[in-house]
């Protein structure tokens, strides 16, 4: 198999860092090739066995890379979920889609355990997101690395006072330390690699659809911000507490929502309805947030699939999916539209999720759609993920174009 001219450099620096650094990061965009790029990078650094921890959804892609480059190495494909069952030796540990392990400032248990299995080996990153809403998400990626740059300071809180501007922020009532604004000096360790440096043609385009709601949507989400309680079809739901209110209007804003006794209410099909209209005789791809809003769409779109590889093949099915569980290693690249039925607070679901939709094969436009309700808080929410942008723009010395 031959590779692309970049592929083949970058994976030459990679092994280049990692005999000199003992680790190195791959930050390319999603569709540039990361895992071709980190196998053939393996094989240049004379690895003989080497793991590689990934989403269990893009384990079938890394082995069909694997088998398609063949490559000298002997290789080990394990889901992150799994890692804690490795047993194997190795001589180098490929860590896909790195950013899962930034977690501050306490290491999740994944990365604990990844670093247990990482312990004395060379490791090579790859994320197209390494930082996606702070640069304090580094500390523990690296961290579980033997080479690590940061690795004289042997806590995250350690580390912080010499790289973090520590402020305070008020979290439902308490005030709380907030790590965010930090520093990286890990450049020398990134190799950075963008879409458009590796001939993509087609840009991403935004759009922002506003959705006129029914009245009765508008008149729960008053009465839940002004009395913290509002009963639906017999079913009370509070918003008790400053988290479980902003959860509550989250999911009114789209329609649905769930009472306190569990029971999942669909009182507004408008939204679903609005996209049946909007995008008829379109191939269309949605994602949801919550399981109310995936019935509502499976009972508007009955031609609904899950599966990406049926979709991709399909004339008329429609991809429905929650957002956390497709944002990555998923490719949808057929659809001519990607729609957000509802927004994540979260930098990772806007950036990863936006980026199935392209390919290096796409021609015509990746048309991406955010509906917003006209009484719902979703626009709000879309305005804070965009200003988490910087982080992982700052990767690829550049800022994304949007239409409105």
């Amino acid at each position: 198999m031959k590779l692309r001219e970049y592929q083949n450099n970058i994976a030459i620096q990679a092994a280049n860092k990692l005999t000199a650094f003992g680790c190195c990061y791959l930050s390319m965009e999603c569709r540039t090739g990361k895992t071709l790029t980190a196998l053939y990078a393996a094989d240049k650094f004379n690895a003989k066995r080497v793991l590689f921890i990934t989403k269990l959804k893009a384990i079938p892609s890394v082995k069909n890379d694997y088998i398609a480059l063949q490559p000298s190495f002997k290789l080990e494909v394990v889901n992150f979920e799994s890692s804690h069952k490795v047993t194997g030796k190795y001589d180098l540990v490929i860590i896909d889609e790195a950013h899962s392990l930034g977690a501050y400032p306490k290491p999740s248990k994944r990365t604990q355990e990844i670093r247990t299995i990482c312990e004395g080996l060379p490791v090579l990153y790859l994320s197209g997101t390494p930082s996606p809403e702070s640069y304090s998400q580094l500390y523990h990626q690296f961290w579980v690395c033997s080479k690590s740059p940061w690795k004289s300071y042997k806590s995250f809180y350690k580390w912080a006072k010499e790289y973090v501007y520590t402020r305070q922020k008020r979290v439902n009532g308490y005030l709380i330390n907030d790590y965010s604004c930090a520093d990286n000096d890990t450049r020398n360790l990134f190799i950075s690699y963008s879409q458009e440096q590796a001939g993509f043609e087609v840009n991403i385009n935004e759009h922002i659809l506003q959705v006129q709601m029914e009245d009765r949507t508008r008149e729960y989400i008053r009465r839940l911000q002004n009395d913290l309680v509002v009963d639906i079809s017999c079913y009370t739901v509070l918003g008790d507490s400053p988290a479980k209110l902003l959860t509550k209007l989250h999911q009114l804003s789209s329609g649905s929502v769930i009472s306190e006794n569990g029971e999942h209410l669909i009182f507004d099909s408008s939204k679903a309805d609005f996209v049946k209209s909007y995008f008829k005789d379109r191939k269309i791809a949605l994602f949801y947030v919550y399981q109310s809003e995936a019935e509502l769409l499976q009972s508007v779109f009955p031609n609904w699939t899950d599966s990406p590889e049926e979709f991709q093949v399909s004339s008329n099915k429609v991809f429905i999916s929650q957002v956390r569980r497709a944002r990555e290693g998923v490719r949808l690249d057929t659809a001519d539209a990607l729609i957000f039925f509802n927004l994540e607070f979260s930098y990772l679901s806007y950036e990863q999720g936006k980026n199935r939709l392209v390919s290096k094969e796409r021609t015509s436009p990746a048309d991406v759609y955010f509906l917003c309700s006209d009484c719902g808080i979703e626009s709000k929410i879309l305005e804070a993920v965009h200003g988490k942008e910087s982080f992982t723009a700052s990767y690829y010395f550049k800022r994304q174009n949007k239409s409105r």
